[in-house]
């Protein structure tokens, strides 16, 4: 059987409120960011996780350990954020401004990583985690889950552009129940306030 993999992205910063692009820049958590993180304690006590990875980036690292799972965490590198290069603490709209036609998904950072590189990142770990048949919870960000989770149903980076995903959010990965060739995706962007194991969202 394939692993079943719990994406969770980090909880509120500073920069994640005003829509700053944070990739390598170290910011802790918001007080409702900490807040939050301690609520996914709750749904995510409730699996028996075989492994904890999670990004070596800060606000990923408080995520895990707020939720209670900071004793089994193991740093996994591949799970960083896209490198933003030059674009690394600016806002879309900033970027808009010097160039109307750009799209992360499509595009990438000048100076940080291509899509590309971004995807091959993705493909790496899915391979090497996909076949494990283990359920595995995934401490990340943002922009790099959408790209996982495109990547895992076999889809380009660049459709990551439609899997919108909050701070503090849970999504699992896994396959179509009677069909464990087909990957699918069994829950997107639930607050830890949802029916997490029951896969619905609200």
């Amino acid at each position: 059987m394939p692993s079943v993999l719990y994406l969770i992205r980090h909880g509120e910063t500073e920069w994640s409120l005003t829509g700053q692009h944070t990739g390598t820049t170290e910011i802790p958590l918001t007080q409702d960011g900490q807040s939050a993180a301690r609520e996914l304690g709750d749904p995510l006590g409730q699996v028996p996780f075989s492994r904890i990875l999670c990004s070596p980036r800060l606000r990923a690292r408080q995520t895990c350990e707020l939720a209670g799972l900071g004793t089994s965490m193991e740093l996994e590198p591949d799970l960083a954020e896209w490198n933003y290069g030059e674009y690394e603490g600016q806002r879309s709209l900033e970027i808009l401004d010097s160039r109307p036609d750009w799209n992360l998904f499509e595009h990438g950072c000048p100076g940080g990583e291509s899509v590309q590189q971004v995807s091959e990142r993705a493909d790496r770990l899915l391979a090497r985690l996909m076949a494990a048949d283990e359920t595995i919870a995934l401490f990340t960000h943002g922009h790099f889950a959408r790209i996982l989770g495109a990547r895992w149903i076999g889809l380009d980076a660049i459709q990551g552009k439609h899997l919108l995903l909050n701070p503090a959010s849970i999504s699992i990965l896994g396959c179509e129940p009677h069909h464990t060739d087909t990957p699918g995706i069994l829950l997107w962007n639930a607050s830890a306030s949802g029916d997490v194991l029951r896969g619905s969202v609200e």
